[in-house]
């Protein structure tokens, strides 16, 4: 947490709507400049300058570099699991996480991959983000199996379980890929949209023999 210089008498809501906006603040500068120039290249006190705060609060606020360029990442780990957890009555794992996939290809969301040419080949062009991004993926499959023990009731050791959250965990990994693959080509969104909705369809196919009625409510 970055260090609180309003008085203490100041609104609850004031505050966190502060912290919030130095905290854009400092994410806006980061990726402007991991852009412009990489993100090897990059340093904190160059961002920390851009963005005029102290490098501690640059620190206080993203603990590592990565966090700066990669922040919808809590998002991103959480989207599979929490779509199985909130899955309709009725509805199988795979059903639900087809129909949200289709909405977050529909929305352009970034989650899914939608995050512009620019931002996709920083991450292309860059080690660090590269194997962070796939160690993100990992923990989504993680938090994938989890959801997938507490639907069934099983243990998250369980070889079903972990096939399970493997197969719908690989799907999920090759189509945001392939988004972003489309993207560093330079397509529109709505034609990336349209490919992979299509792409996605012959994916989720697949997998409905094995797992088309597994974890239903």
């Amino acid at each position: 947490m970055a260090i609180d210089t309003t008085s203490s008498a100041q609104p609850t809501g004031l505050r966190d709507a502060k912290k919030q906006e130095t905290r854009q603040l400092i994410s806006d500068h980061a990726t402007r400049l991991f852009i412009t120039q990489g993100f090897e290249r990059t340093t904190i006190a160059e961002i920390a300058t851009a963005a005029r705060v102290a490098k501690k609060t640059v620190t206080n606020y993203f603990p590592r570099k990565e966090d700066l360029a990669l922040d919808h990442q809590d998002a991103f780990i959480a989207s599979l699991a929490h779509t199985v957890a909130d899955r309709r009555p009725g509805e199988s794992a795979l059903a639900a996480l087809r129909r949200a996939f289709a909405d977050a290809t529909a929305a352009a969301d970034p989650v899914a991959g939608f995050c512009g040419p620019a931002f996709a080949r920083m991450i292309a062009d860059s080690p660090t983000l590269s194997t962070c991004l796939r160690g993100l993926h990992d923990l989504r499959e993680h938090a994938l199996a989890q959801a997938l023990a507490t639907a069934v009731g099983a243990p998250q050791d369980d070889i079903t379980v972990r096939t399970a959250a493997g197969l719908l965990g690989t799907v999920h990994r090759i189509l945001f890929q392939r988004i972003q693959d489309l993207t560093l080509a330079d397509r529109p969104n709505d034609e990336i949209a349209e490919t992979v909705d299509t792409e996605a369809s012959l994916a989720f196919d697949l997998l409905e023999p094995s797992l088309g009625h597994y974890a239903i409510v």
